[in-house]
C-alpha cells in the first residue's frame, strides 16, 4: 500500500472520530469533560475500556511474545481478572461514596495535603512517560511507512498526530472518549479476528485445524511451575497481573475517570465485571493470533524478525497481502488513539482538580473552561516533547529503562492507598513525598543487584509489590495511632 493510500486511510478514520466528537460534545460543559455528566452507559464504558487497556505496544508485542514466552501471559491475564474484581468491590464503592472527580482526592481526605499531592504527581509523571512511549511506538511506524517517503521531519509527524487528538478531545473530554474508545476497540478487535481468518484461508486450513496445531506445539504451554527463577512461573505471573491491574487501573485516573462517569455504583460494577471477563478472552485472541503468525511464517519459510515485536507488522505489511495490511494499519491506528486521548484527558483532569483546585474555586463556567483548555494544550506540548526525546535517544535499552521508572511510580500509589484503606493510623504527612521517592530508589538497586543478592534470582514484575510494601512500611514508621476522644 502506498504512503498516500495509508494517509488517506488515517484521515478517513480521523474524520469519523471528529464526527463522533461533534455529536457527543454538543452542549458539553466542564462536568461533561471531567466525568461525562455521570450519564455514561456501563456497557459502552466496558467495551471502550478494552481499547484503552490494549495500547499499540500490546497490539504489536503480544502476538510476538508467543515465540519466547508461549501462552504464559494467560496466567497474568487471569491475575488481571481478579485484580478487576478487587477494584469493583473495594475501590470503586469508595470513589462513588466520596463522589470523587479525581481519585487522588481520597488521599487528601485520609492522609493529608502532601499525600494527596504526592499521589497526583506520581500519576502525572507515570502517565506522561507511559503514554508518550506508547504513542512513540505507533507514530514511528507511521513515520517509516508514510512521512519518511515525503521527507517530513519526525517532530512534524508527532505534531500532526497530537493536533488531531486535541481536535476531538479538548471539548467533550470523557463524554466523547466513551464513544471514540468503543469505535477504536471494535476496529482493533476486528483487525485481530480478520487477520486470523485471512491466515486460515491463505494456508487452506480451518481455524480449528490451526488451533490443533497450536495445541500440540510447544507454543501452547501456559503453566510454568518447575523453576521459581523463571519469569514465566505461574504464581509470579498471576500475582503480578493482579497487582498491576489494581495499581494501573484502580489507582489510575485515566482508567477510573471513565468508570466514574457511569450513572451509579451498581452500573459501574456491571461495567467492571463485564470488562474483566472480556479482557481475558481478548488477550487469548492476541496470543492465538501470535501462534498462527508463527505457524504461517514456518510453513512459508519466512524468517522470524530478530525483534518479536516486528512479527505482526512484517507479515501483515509484506507477506499476507494488501487486505491484511490495511486491516493491520486500521488496528494499529485504533490502538494508538486511545493511548493519546485518554492520557490527555486524564492528565488535564488531574492537574485541574488536584493542583489548580478548579472545583474548589468560585469561578464561572467560562473561566474554568479557558483554564482547562490551556492545561490541555500544555500537556499536549509536553507529550510532543517527550516523544521527540525518545526519538533522539533511539536506544531501546534506555527507553525500556525509562518505562521501568514509569512503572515504579505505581508502587508508591499502591502503598499509599493500602495504608489508607487497611489501617486507621495517621501519618506525619510532610514525610510522605520523601518516602514515595526513597521506595522506588531502593527497588531500583534491588532490581539491579538482585542476581547477586538473592542467589541468582532475578526480580521482575514483583518489584511493583515490593515497592508498595516499602512505601507502606515507611508510612507505618512515620505514623501513629489515631487519637480517640472519649465522650
Amino acid at each position: 500500500m502506498s504512503p498516500t493510500g495509508i494517509l488517506i486511510l488515517i484521515l478517513s478514520y480521523f474524520l469519523l472520530l471528529i464526527f463522533i466528537s461533534y455529536m457527543t460534545s454538543r452542549k458539553a460543559d466542564n462536568e461533561s469533560f471531567f466525568i461525562g455528566n455521570k450519564k455514561s452507559r456501563w456497557y459502552i464504558v466496558a467495551f471502550g475500556m478494552i481499547g484503552t487497556s490494549l495500547s499499540g505496544v500490546t497490539f504489536m508485542s503480544v502476538p510476538g511474545w508467543v515465540g519466547t514466552t508461549q501462552f504464559s501471559y494467560m496466567m497474568m491475564a487471569f491475575g488481571y481478572f481478579f485484580g478487576y474484581i478487587v477494584i469493583a468491590t473495594v475501590l470503586m464503592p469508595l470513589y462513588y461514596r466520596m463522589n470523587l472527580t479525581s481519585i487522588y482526592s481520597y488521599l487528601g481526605d485520609r492522609l493529608g495535603f502532601w499525600s494527596y499531592k504526592t499521589g497526583a504527581f506520581f500519576f502525572i509523571l507515570s502517565r506522561s512517560l507511559g503514554a508518550s512511549f506508547r504513542m512513540y511506538i505507533v507514530i514511528n511506524v507511521m513515520q517509516i511507512f508514510i512521512f519518511d517517503a515525503w521527507n517530513i521531519p519526525f517532530w512534524v509527524t508527532v505534531l500532526i498526530f497530537i493536533f488531531l487528538v486535541i481536535l476531538y478531545t479538548y471539548k467533550g473530554g470523557v463524554k466523547t472518549l466513551i464513544w471514540t474508545d468503543s469505535l477504536q476497540t471494535a476496529a482493533m478487535l476486528s483487525a485481530v479476528v480478520l487477520t486470523i481468518i485471512y491466515i486460515s484461508r491463505q494456508m487452506n486450513m480451518s481455524i480449528p485445524d490451526l488451533i490443533d496445531q497450536v495445541r500440540i506445539s510447544e507454543m501452547s504451554q501456559m503453566f510454568f511451575a518447575d523453576d521459581w527463577n523463571d519469569k514465566r512461573h505461574f504464581l509470579k505471573q498471576f500475582f503480578a497481573g493482579m497487582f498491576i491491574t489494581i495499581t494501573m487501573t484502580g489507582l489510575d485516573q485515566e482508567m477510573m475517570q471513565k468508570n466514574l462517569s457511569c450513572r451509579n455504583i451498581k452500573e459501574a460494577k456491571k461495567n467492571m465485571f463485564t470488562f474483566s471477563a472480556i479482557i481475558v478472552v481478548v488477550i487469548f485472541l492476541f496470543l492465538l493470533l501470535g501462534s498462527f503468525l508463527y505457524i504461517y511464517a514456518s510453513a512459508n519459510n519466512i524468517p522470524v524478525p530478530k525483534s518479536t515485536d516486528d512479527l505482526y507488522p512484517v507479515l501483515a505489511l509484506h507477506y499476507l497481502g494488501p487486505v491484511v495490511g490495511i486491516i493491520f494499519l486500521i488496528g494499529l491506528i485504533s490502538a494508538a488513539f486511545p493511548s493519546a486521548d485518554g492520557a490527555l484527558t486524564s492528565l488535564t483532569t488531574s492537574f485541574c482538580i488536584d493542583f489548580l483546585r478548579l472545583n474548589k474555586k468560585n469561578l464561572d463556567e467560562k473561566s474554568i473552561k479557558n483554564t482547562r483548555y490551556l492545561v490541555h494544550f500544555s500537556f499536549a506540548l509536553l507529550l510532543l516533547i517527550i516523544i521527540v526525546i525518545f526519538r533522539q535517544i533511539n536506544d531501546q535499552a534506555v527507553i525500556g529503562g525509562i518505562l521501568t521508572v514509569a512503572g515504579y511510580t505505581y508502587g508508591p500509589l499502591l502503598g499509599l492507598y493500602s495504608f489508607g484503606l487497611f489501617t486507621k493510623r495517621s501519618v506525619k504527612d510532610v514525610f510522605v513525598p520523601a518516602i514515595a521517592i526513597i521506595s522506588p530508589v531502593i527497588c531500583y538497586f534491588l532490581s539491579k543487584y538482585s542476581i547477586d543478592l538473592f542467589n541468582g534470582y532475578e526480580l521482575g514484575y514483583e518489584l511493583l509489590i515490593i515497592n508498595g510494601i516499602l512505601t507502606f512500611t515507611g508510612l507505618w514508621i512515620v505514623s501513629k495511632k489515631p487519637v480517640i476522644i472519649e465522650k
